[in-house]
């Protein structure tokens, strides 16, 4: 059947989680603030949890209704066709949020659209009670501007979430966050790259699965994996198809980090992640950062000064790494960081700047060509 789906993505990443789409064939693609809408196919549920790399999660819109009160929620809800994805033994949490909505509180609206949806179900299925012993069906709801939207998770855990990294170092970075910097930079594989402050080694890994055309989401399980009205052939189907697009070649990634503890979790992330074979990662010291390569790209996340060391640190740690960059002769540099006086203290302007959010932390990519 034709479904409509939502990709909530990090702020910044819209267009490029619109174009991984539109490249895997889905049909009316639209971009806008904090998520990536299409419609598809049951196919496509797997097909994109497996091939996204900057979307962090696969929604189905159940539905949309005002929500200028409760009860105007409530009926909007029940009046949604639920039971054409939740069984009669289904379980179905209610999780979500509102902004700039009248209905402000979160758990009397989790109430209200799961009474709702109780009685929807209740009276398809002919029953006085939902006993809710079998698979989960995720509900998630997002009101704005008292307008509400009902979803299914079909993903599970996020899709930042690949399996490659059980443990990240003090401040990770998200898996999506650095496959979106490796898209910006436009690498192909063709490239040398580096990662001077490659922390547990997440822009290198998503480099290398990059540079493979590896899908991020081949090893990892989804949540509609195991649900009754969905075919569990398609799973296996679109793993197969996924594999079929990969390559098989040698690449120069490397990642380098001052923390041997780092670099030990990095070998270990790289070896889970399958690419360990591409990847050269060792102890080394940014300040003094110089590959012998004749150019390629520098694709990098210093330390901001807030999670892991003072901003004076990390201006210091900009400067002296700086000197050592600017050195170098035919690289594109790639730097992201939330500092705000990250280009005076690294000693140049940057020729192009892009927002990005690691997080909830507000960043700038520092481009350098």
């Amino acid at each position: 059947m034709e479904l409509n789906f939502c990709v909530p993505c990090l702020f910044g990443l819209e267009g490029l989680c619109a174009d991984e789409l539109r490249r895997l064939g889905m049909s009316g693609v639209k971009a806008e603030n904090g998520r990536v809408l299409f419609s598809g196919s049951d196919a496509d549920i797997a097909r994109a949890n497996i091939n996204l790399r900057t979307g962090e999660r696969v929604l189905i819109v159940a539905g949309v209704t005002g929500a200028d009160s409760f009860d105007e929620l409530f009926e909007g809800v029940r009046a949604m066709p639920l039971e054409n994805y939740i069984p009669i033994d289904g379980v179905f949490p209610v999780k979500g949020h509102s902004l700039g909505s009248k209905l402000h509180s979160i758990p009397d609206c989790q109430k209200i659209i799961k009474k709702a949806v109780v009685e929807r179900l209740k009276a398809k299925y002919n029953v006085e009670w939902l006993k809710e012993t079998g698979e989960k069906y995720q509900i998630q709801f997002a009101i704005m501007n008292d307008i509400a939207t009902i979803y299914l998770d079909t993903s599970g855990a996020g899709l930042h979430k690949r399996g490659y990294r059980p443990v990240g170092n003090a401040a990770p970075l998200r898996e999506t966050l650095a496959a979106a910097i490796v898209k910006l930079s436009r690498y192909r594989g063709r490239e040398s790259v580096c990662d001077p402050f490659c922390g547990s080694g997440t822009i290198p890994i998503e480099a290398a699965l990059a540079a493979v055309n590896r899908a991020p989401g081949l090893y990892r399980g989804f949540a509609a994996q195991n649900w009754k009205w969905l075919d569990r052939k398609i799973w296996g189907d679109m793993t197969e198809e996924a594999k079929s697009r990969e390559y098989n070649s040698s690449y120069d990634i490397w990642g380098g980090d001052i923390d041997a503890k780092n670099i030990e979790t990095a070998i270990e992330n790289a070896k889970r992640a399958g690419v360990s074979g591409h990847i050269r990662f060792e102890s080394a010291d940014a300040t003094g950062f110089h590959r012998g390569a004749p150019g390629g790209l520098i694709l990098t996340n210093p330390p901001y000064g807030e999670r892991v060391m003072q901003r004076s640190e990390a201006e210091d740690l900009y400067r002296r790494f700086g000197t050592a960059a600017r050195a170098l002769d035919n690289w594109k540099m790639y730097i992201l960081s939330s500092h705000t006086e990250f280009e005076r203290s690294f000693g140049k302007s940057a020729t192009k700047k892009r927002k990005l959010y690691n997080g909830m932390i507000k960043c700038d990519l520092f481009m350098y060509y």
